[in-house]
């Protein structure tokens, strides 16, 4: 652990920052990639959505203090590796625990979620790096299609990937061929040398219109309830929209979807 002018950083054994947290702001989502994950609420605009949770990799516990806040009747299901991260985010982060609404497993992600076929997901969170950013097997298609096999029928994947480094093409790739490419790839949030997060969004079930001023009036209502900034997001997703409008065939009326 790291603090810097008022900011808690969460490393493991090495420089990369694995998680962060305001110190007087713990429920706020201080790194902008983990802002960038909950724009999967623009995407699914349904104030019900998302019933169940599942994220692998707990990190500084960011993601699941956010829901915990602003989603009170959302289940989640965190999978873990490493049983001293988890004290580590209840000691330092503020992670709530003994909390009926937080399920806790300490496992390693990629054999529970081929081996625990039972549970189904609304919304399913990949955060998960070694101490070198490396992604492993989290990023291979066979997990992807386990990944798949636990969402429900409105569910959605969200994959916080390293940039245009460490195998992102290689992933994006499998990530298309599980999700019979019903995949949404934001460009790198740090756009100088593409090696910042590059968050991912793939979807099944009924297909989402990606209509941009519904996205940003969304945007704007989510600022108001929860305090995010998604300005950078929303040029990303337009970004990313414009390229999924011109590989949709023409054909097809409307807003380009996902």
């Amino acid at each position: 652990m790291s603090e810097e002018a008022g900011v808690r950083f969460l490393h493991f054994g090495s420089e990369w920052v694995q998680g962060a947290m305001r110190v007087a702001r713990p429920y706020s989502l201080e790194l902008e990639y983990t802002r960038e994950m909950m724009a999967c609420l623009l995407l699914h605009a349904d104030g019900d959505w998302p019933r169940r949770v599942l994220q692998v990799g707990l990190g500084a516990a960011s993601l699941t203090k956010f829901w915990y806040r602003y989603r009170p009747r959302t289940q989640q299901t965190i999978v873990e590796l490493n049983p001293a991260v988890v004290a580590m985010a209840s000691q330092a982060f503020k992670l709530p625990l003994n909390d009926e609404r937080i399920d806790i497993r300490i496992a390693d992600g990629v054999a529970w979620m081929r081996e625990e076929r039972k549970d189904r997901f609304d919304c399913i969170m990949i955060d998960g790096y070694d101490h070198n950013a490396r992604f492993g097997a989290m990023g291979t298609e066979e997990f992807y299609r386990d990944c798949r096999a636990r969402l429900t029928r409105q569910g959605m994947l969200v994959l916080n990937l390293f940039g245009r480094t460490h195998g992102y093409k290689r992933q994006i790739e499998n990530l298309r061929a599980a999700f019979d490419d019903r995949v949404l790839a934001l460009s790198p949030i740090d756009e100088d040398n593409h090696g910042g997060n590059a968050i991912v969004f793939a979807a099944v079930g009924e297909r989402l219109a990606l209509d941009l001023p519904s996205l940003r009036a969304e945007a704007a209502r989510l600022h108001q309830e929860t305090g995010i900034k998604l300005a950078g997001t929303l040029v990303r997703l337009d970004q990313a929209v414009a390229a999924i409008s011109h590989a949709q065939p023409r054909k097809r009326a409307g807003a380009p979807t996902l």
